[in-house]
């Protein structure tokens, strides 16, 4: 860590305990002190980091008489602390720093150089997949199918850890990055030889911040950025306005943590909060649990802003004592956070905030949301008639208006058998032969009921709304001990009425962290939780992040060959189209309790407050309320079975592995020794031919429109992580390779190879472009005769070898979700320079600069359906070349869109290059680059 200047004469001693730390005090600088807390953390980081360059005392004064009212206007360079990441974002991290090796080489320097000058830290969790589910081998045959699946893929992390100083790799198994994240792997205040400070970090993975409620600021960033940030590059960033969202009241029986961040998550999305820090205060804070904390702050990408932070005190310390923080540790970090008027306390005068919100939590009421976008809440007493209402638009079935009608007909087409299944393999023992239907009470909406037979002998009826897939899942709540608890408890007591999942209802359990076993252990749970087919599945990301698994195949064919509407229930954070499998088209996020729930009812189309989710064993009617537990049992339940050992057993020697991930072979070699041969790890593209000196940027000419899109294209749109699809450009990739279909794996696991995840850009099965018809990764190729379909990486490969620039047309709200580098390397791969919105997500205009595509917008209150672009035109771009001149960023270029008949719309877009340091990373060709030019110079 490089001196600090210290020209406020801040640096300062700390006594704690038997030890003493240095530390730099922000009561040095006034005006520090009345800071928003998570202000405070920024004007510390400035203070410790001045160097007279990157941070001067300008910048620190800047922070210190921030102006709450104030637009953003002054950028400062942050210093995370740290670094951390999950696999599918990790793994293109590790093969850009095994380039970089090379061409640091290349270009005269010393490929040792490359290593993480911050700690940088891994978890792999987004590789696993719910291939077998409801058996007791579950856990067992998705981990062999994992690392046969990802052998390579984790030989080739292993050299990283092995050769790259500051870098370290959670082993598969152990749970969710993010869960990992605030019980083992965040120091809240750090020691680094005796010097205190606070734990900041950035991840790969957009949920990073759910350490916020830690008290740990930090945000999800693009893998390039990432990778800069560990190389010793500085984040740039301008001084953010501020939200306070103020706390009181307490939540009330019945309700639980999931609503309570669905509400928030509602209402922050509305306020609108890309690109500011929320910060929580108020009397409720102290009513807030630390888990809760942590479940709140883990959505902040789905409020859009950059943080969700809350304050340390007394439960933060709880909370480092139970995960099994040492005495040392957690000593430390009450002290400094006192000593720095970080701690809040009930005394601690409220900061001033740029903007104000309020949420009584006693007013919280039972929730889930979707069916595509996770800020769309639903009551759930609205939401059988919001499903109906949402269903008519993924169907053009007739609605059905005679419920004894639609109730006749199923029974007459399913029947019933009395054949029982009598394998454990079949995932539909426990129900065969009982004539189950999911399209019971049909009136008021579309209908289509079709009969399945299982192959291990029954039958059964599923319709639109049937659910497909239950899980458990997600580091939003399986890090939440009141909502896992609050689960077991539920599958109890259904259990004991003799209740059970419908029989096409795919269930799945994929807790955070293996703690979450030893509880489910010690309360006995699991029994209950099994016999409602929630066997463990594995530890780590599964639905959230497409890896399901596959239905079984009769519910898969019955779906498609019916058009069937599916839907699935999932306790997690994203559920955007396309994203949890491509058999379902509608997808609800609610709490680990109402997925068991959803899971007996077997459909959608349920009120649980006047239907019952079925009958006893003596034939009463069973409702949602009869088998919910009450705040006391999880409570209880809680205080028995989690204990401060549980923690420091399961992560006493968390970098080991189980025996597989220790046998791996291992490549030798300080450089990578890459296999031309390797269809998940080749070496990266972005350095080829890359001279020492950047060429000045060009303005583009003659470009053409690859993609015309509409608002809220998630980042999951442009680069999926789900299942390769037969027949797209990556899957006959993969057939070239000699890959076998049931190998494809996912395009997620596949970050590694260039030559796959290009193929995979826009190939969303839920795309729309607006150039075609047909959902999916189509566009027009205009170098064609006749401008035919095709694949868009075809499109763009022909553009290529014509030497044609790309853009990109898109709405509101383009890049939302996931912090997915990808997005924007698959972007300029396919030839993409310009891409042209309403607004951007925070995460994505970043990464887009960071590769070294220029984001535009158009002029506030345009479209490019208000401007009549039909994306037929040829673009040209012009004022592009300003930013060859230093430290200067044009505040617009002009377009001029020339239409097939020779009609010219005009217009000045919006450059969204927004601070000097980005301008400077786009006159390189991008982030990486740069850094690498830096380190050559150096």
């Amino acid at each position: 860590m490089t001196e600090s200047k210290n020209s406020f004469n801040a640096k300062r001693t700390l006594e704690v305990g038997d030890r003493t730390y240095e530390y730099f005090a922000l009561d040095a600088v006034p005006g520090m002190e009345k800071l928003p807390y998570s202000l405070k953390v920024l004007g510390e980081n400035l203070l410790r980091t001045e160097d007279g360059l990157n941070v001067t005392e300008d910048h620190i004064r800047a922070i210190a008489n921030w102006d709450p009212d104030a637009e953003p206007d002054t950028e400062i360079q942050f210093t995370p602390a740290r670094v951390l990441m999950q696999d599918f974002t990790g793994v293109p991290c590790v093969v850009d720093l095994a380039t970089m090796r090379e061409a640091v080489k290349t270009l005269g320097g010393d490929p040792d150089q490359v290593n993480p000058l911050a700690p940088a830290e891994m978890v792999i969790d987004h590789s696993v997949i719910t291939e077998s589910f409801g058996r007791p081998d579950s856990l067992a045959k998705n981990v062999e199918i994992e690392y046969q699946r990802n052998e390579e893929r984790y030989q080739f992390l292993r050299w990283g850890a092995e050769n790259f100083s500051n870098f370290r790799v959670v082993p598969p198994g152990t749970g969710i990055v993010h869960q990992v994240n605030i019980e083992y792997l965040s120091r809240v205040v750090f020691d680094n030889d005796g010097l205190a400070y606070p734990d900041t970090c950035i991840g790969t993975d957009s949920h990073t911040t759910m350490e916020n409620g830690l008290g740990i600021l930090g945000w999800g960033v693009g893998g390039i950025e990432a990778e800069a940030a560990m190389l010793g590059q500085p984040v740039s960033m301008l001084i953010p306005r501020v939200v306070g969202f103020k706390l009181t009241g307490e939540i009330p029986a019945g309700v639980t943590a999931t609503d309570v961040v669905l509400t928030i998550t509602e209402m922050l999305r509305e306020h609108g909060v890309v690109q500011k820090f929320v910060e929580f205060y108020g009397s409720g804070v102290k009513s807030v649990p630390q888990a809760n904390r942590a479940t709140i702050g883990n959505m902040s990408p789905e409020f859009g802003s950059t943080c969700a932070i809350f304050p340390i005190d007394e439960e933060t310390i709880n909370y480092l004592t139970l995960t099994g923080r040492s005495e040392e540790d957690v000593a430390r970090v009450e002290a400094y956070a006192k000593a720095q008027g970080m701690w809040l306390a009930e005394d601690t005068p409220e900061a001033k905030y740029s903007e104000y919100l309020e949420l009584d939590l006693s007013t919280v009421v039972p929730s889930i949301a979707g069916p595509k976008r996770p800020q769309d809440r639903i009551l759930l007493s609205d939401s059988k008639e919001k499903f109906r209402e949402d269903l008519k638009v993924f169907t053009n079935d007739p609605v059905c208006e005679d419920d004894s009608a639609a109730g006749a007909k199923m029974e007459a087409e399913g029947g019933e058998t009395a054949a029982e299944a009598e394998d454990i393999d079949n995932y539909n023992a426990s129900f065969a032969g009982h004539g189950e239907s999911a399209a019971v009470g049909a009136k008021g909406r579309p209908s289509r009921p079709v009969v399945v037979t299982s192959p291990r002998g029954g039958q059964y009826t599923i319709d639109h709304g049937m659910v497909a897939i239950a899980s458990i899942t997600s580091c939003t709540n399986t890090s939440n001990p009141s909502v896992m608890v609050g689960a077991g408890l539920v599958a109890r007591k259904a259990n004991e009425k003799g209740l059970r999942a419908k029989p096409w209802v795919k269930t799945i359990c994929a807790p955070g962290s293996q703690v979450v076993d030893g509880y489910f252990q010690r309360a006995d749970l699991w029994k209950d939780l099994e016999a409602l087919g929630f066997y463990l599945a594995g530890f780590g990301c599964t639905s959230c992040i497409g890896n399901s698994g596959p239905l079984p195949e009769e519910i898969s064919d019955a779906i498609n060959d019916n058009d069937i509407t599916a839907t699935a229930v999932l306790s997690g954070n994203r559920n955007f189209e396309g994203r949890i499998s491509p058999d379902v088209k509608m997808n609800y996020l609610a709490s680990p309790m109402l997925v068991i729930a959803y899971a007996i009812a077997g459909t959608m189309d349920i009120d649980f407050e006047t239907q019952p989710l079925g009958q006893d064993s003596e034939g009463n009617d069973v409702y949602l309320k009869d088998i919910w537990p009450s705040a006391q049992e999880i409570e209880q339940t809680i205080n028995d079975c989690i204990s401060r050992e549980m923690y420091v057993e399961d992560y006493s020697d968390v970098f080991k592995g189980d025996e597989q991930w220790q046998n791996l072979d291992v490549p030798k070699g300080k450089t990578f020794e890459w296999d031309e041969d390797s269809t998940y790890i080749r070496k990266a593209p972005y350095f080829d031919g890359m001279e020492l000196e950047p060429a000045p940027v060009e303005d583009i000419k003659g470009a053409r429109v690859l993609a015309k899109l509409g608002d809220s294209v998630t980042t999951d749109h442009i680069s999926p992580a789900s299942a390769i699809k037969p027949g797209t450009p990556a899957a006959k990739y993969l057939d070239e390779a000699g890959v076998q279909r049931q190998d494809y794996n996912s395009l997620g696991s596949r970050r590694g190879n260039h030559e796959v995840m290009v193929r995979g850009t826009f190939a969303n099965i839920r795309l729309q472009n607006q150039l075609v018809d047909q959902a999916g990764g189509y566009t027009l190729d205009f170098t064609q005769d006749g401008n035919p379909q095709s694949f868009i990486y075809d499109a763009a490969m022909n553009y290529q070898k014509e030497g044609t620039p790309l853009v990109v047309l898109g709405g509101k709200e383009y890049g939302t979700g996931s912090s997915r580098d990808w997005a924007a390397k698959g972007t300029i791969l396919l030839g993409v320079r310009a891409v042209i919105t309403e607004s951007f997500e925070r995460i994505h205009r970043s990464n887009l600069i960071g590769m070294g595509v220029i984001p535009l917008q158009f002029p506030a209150g345009e479209s490019h359906e208000s401007l009549g672009l039909d994306g037929h035109e040829t673009f040209d771009i012009e004022g592009i070349t300003e930013l060859n001149k230093d430290g200067h960023i044009p505040s617009t270029v002009h377009v001029t869109a020339t239409k097939e008949n020779g009609e010219k719309v005009e217009f000045d877009a919006v450059v969204r290059i927004d601070t000097p340091g980005e301008a400077l990373y786009y006159r390189h060709g991008g982030i990486l680059q740069y850094v690498l030019r830096q380190m050559v110079k150096s």
